[in-house]
């Protein structure tokens, strides 16, 4: 059989993450024994055909992927100033679990999530602070519309620029435990968001934009 020519995934968002199954030689003869007729073909070039074919279905999956294609867009942001039962209220209304927060030039300085709140209420879940708040002797001394979002927020935000494709997104996500990304332009301008839940949407290809 003759040489095959060895890939590039410089231009594979996905080949670096998503590894491959290392086959073994037994899991390839097997293979071979349902294919009918004779093959003329090695082990090893079965493997190599295999990590081909794998690299160009990462691309084929993969690659139509980007931050902008995915983001929520008209997202309202959070300000440094704005009270935090204001930020709370803003939370609720949008059904995001994290809002990110910029400055007078629509730059993105941080992001509030459910987890800072909680900080700041000194509770880890929000079923401690259910509890803690059944209990007649709980006081909740926190005041929120007296602390800034700037006093709470996660600073600086992880974020990611409309073009990112999957490697950037997937890197960023694990740099942190959040749900989201905010998703900025070049000079790090809020563009909109994105969530953990429609980047895993994305792996099937049928929701691809």
């Amino acid at each position: 059989m003759p040489d095959i020519p060895s890939n590039d995934t410089g231009n594979n968002p996905a080949a670096e993450e998503v590894q491959e199954i290392e086959l073994t030689d037994e899991d390839i003869l097997d293979a071979m024994q349902h294919i009918p007729g004779y093959l003329d073909i090695s082990t090893e070039d079965f493997r190599e055909i295999y990590h081909l074919a794998h690299l160009h279905a990462l691309g084929r999956i993969f690659g139509k992927i980007r931050a902008g294609n995915l983001m929520r867009a008209g997202i309202e942001p959070l300000h440094p100033d704005m009270p935090l039962d204001e930020a709370a209220n803003a939370h609720v209304r949008t059904g995001y679990k994290a809002l990110p927060v910029v400055d007078a030039n629509g730059c993105v300085i941080g992001i509030l999530t459910e987890s800072d709140f909680l900080r700041r209420l000194k509770v880890d879940t929000f079923l401690e602070l259910l509890l803690g708040m059944l209990d007649e002797a709980f006081q909740l001394k926190h005041r929120c519309h007296e602390t800034p979002v700037r006093a709470a927020m996660t600073s600086p935000a992880v974020t990611v620029e409309k073009e990112a494709g999957y490697r950037e997104i997937f890197a960023a996500f694990h740099q942190h435990d959040g749900r989201s990304l905010p998703v900025v332009d070049k000079e790090g301008r809020l563009l909109g968001l994105l969530l953990r839940k429609d980047f895993i949407n994305a792996y099937h290809q049928e929701n691809l934009p």
